[in-house]
């Protein structure tokens, strides 16, 4: 995880990491497995993981993992086709509120990078 990464994470995540590192372990763990298990690229599996995101209506999770596909070399467009795909499988609410939030990602990105674009 890079450290831009970690300026985002959310206080109760890093919370309840510090307050359980036996969990926060297990946790760890479990995704490197679950990351390992199959055949997908990185950037196939984030791209899975945002659709999940974008379907459970997960603000946090569309965040981050918008955050970390930018980071992983994801362009904007790729990422808003991920998400405008969703329509039809998540509905319009769920998928204007994660194109919003993304769009919001992307906006402080592009300040980070210093490209107002």
């Amino acid at each position: 995880m890079s450290d831009r990464d970690r300026t985002y994470l959310p206080r109760a995540y890093t919370d309840l990491r510090a307050e359980h590192p036996e969990i926060a372990a297990a946790y760890d763990a479990l995704g490197h497995a679950c990351r390992g298990a199959g055949p997908l690229s990185e950037r196939e599996q984030r791209l899975v993981k945002l659709g999940l995101a974008v379907g459970l209506s997960s603000e946090g999770g569309v965040r981050s993992h918008v955050r970390r596909g930018l980071a992983e070399g994801l362009t904007r467009e790729e990422i808003s086709h991920a998400i405008v795909i969703a329509v039809p499988t998540a509905g319009f609410p769920a998928t204007a509120a994660a194109f919003r939030w993304a769009g919001e990602v992307f906006d402080a990105w592009a300040r980070e990078e210093g490209d107002e674009a």
